[in-house]
């Protein structure tokens, strides 16, 4: 569902407690971070993995490693070959070319820098709205320490920024004037947040319209649409009666948290929440998971995640991973339809909303 912490990171955070966090200095509004500079390309390549990973001169794990990047390093995505020595440990035989050398893609989200212009203040008539962050990632000051949420407390305890990345939905409630003279927005979370209040620049986000969320074929009957999830091919199909509409390749969940076979019934949606769950051994905490489509128990859910491209193997905590286009395209077409306001919705009894049925594959 979302990414891990260690086991050693966990405990930490644990024990912490949050008098010691307190303890870190906090800058003023005024120093709300500034946006990145990142390098100009229409597609850059950001390392997601949370640690370093490998450039090779070519794209072959047994050819030379020229360098190694850190965390969230963002290079210009020049295109993607195929991988010249097959890696049998692997399902994605796909590289990504860099000005530097050639990077396995299961390692890069794909993402792009298109900052905008900020809203100068909250719409009429609305206590807040909506917003995708658009650049490669945008780094948050914390405007009520202390931290509360693992994922927060993961990177102050570590003396890292927090941070949102590309294709993240947050909530934004209020706008402000920093004294750099820029435009900055106050960053909640709607649904399921721990109370965490951010600051950060306003440039980094998109504003949500209506068409983000328009229903796709709503004149197609909803008892007709399915989605079907084959977690031993690790793809998703949405189907109108037996005519596929749509497909990509997903990640669904691993071990004991295989995401459960069978016929579901989708039961609420939501444009953002908070996740978090799992244990001392395997715990998870991930704000702004995006178009999120909830089908089985109290977490469950076809999300989009911003944290790996390993789509077309298992890695979740039991949900059904997307990339986020996918996911947007699969909360608009299935039912019901989720308006902006309130941008969470439970489907109504006794027939609920669009069928989801997980299965192995079928031979």
């Amino acid at each position: 569902m979302t990414p891990s912490l260690s086991r050693r990171d966990f405990l930490k955070l644990a024990a912490l407690g949050v008098g010691t966090l307190a303890l870190r200095p906090w800058r003023p509004l005024a120093e709300v971070f500034p946006l990145a500079e990142f390098p100009a390309s229409e597609r850059l390549a950001r390392n997601c993995t949370g640690g370093k990973i490998a450039i090779h001169a070519r794209p072959s794990t047994q050819s030379q490693v020229v360098k190694e990047i850190y965390e969230d390093t963002v290079l210009p995505w020049l295109r993607e070959v195929p991988a010249e020595t097959p890696d049998y440990n692997r399902v994605n035989q796909r590289w990504v070319e860099t000005p530097e050398g050639f990077i396995c893609s299961d390692f890069l989200q794909m993402c792009r820098n298109q900052p905008n212009e900020p809203l100068q203040a909250l719409p009429s008539g609305q206590n807040g709205f909506w917003a995708e962050v658009t650049v490669p990632y945008v780094d948050l000051y914390l405007d009520n320490p202390p931290a509360r949420s693992a994922w927060a407390r993961n990177y102050l305890g570590r003396g890292a920024t927090p941070r949102l990345y590309y294709s993240q939905v947050m909530w934004i409630d209020q706008v402000k004037v920093g004294n750099s003279g820029n435009i900055v927005y106050r960053v909640n979370e709607r649904y399921g947040s721990p109370g965490d209040i951010f600051w950060a620049e306003g440039a980094a986000f998109r504003p949500l319209t209506e068409e983000d969320v328009a229903p796709i074929h709503p004149e197609v009957d909803p008892n007709e649409k399915k989605v079907v999830v084959n977690v031993t091919q690790q793809t998703l199909s949405c189907l109108e009666g037996n005519r596929e509409v749509y497909f990509c390749r997903v990640s669904t969940g691993v071990g004991a948290a295989s995401t459960p076979l069978g016929e579901h019934i989708t039961w609420r949606k939501a444009i953002s929440i908070h996740m978090a769950g799992g244990t001392v051994d395997a715990g998870y905490d991930t704000p702004g998971v995006s178009w999120t489509t909830l089908f089985v128990g109290e977490g469950v859910a076809i999300h989009a995640a911003f944290w790996h491209n390993e789509f077309g193997m298992k890695r979740s905590h039991g949900c059904v991973n997307c990339r986020p286009e996918d996911a947007q395209w699969i909360f608009r077409w299935t039912t019901p339809a989720v308006p902006l306001e309130p941008g969470d919705v439970l489907a109504q009894w006794p027939n609920g909303g669009t069928h989801v049925i997980v299965q192995e594959r079928l031979w």
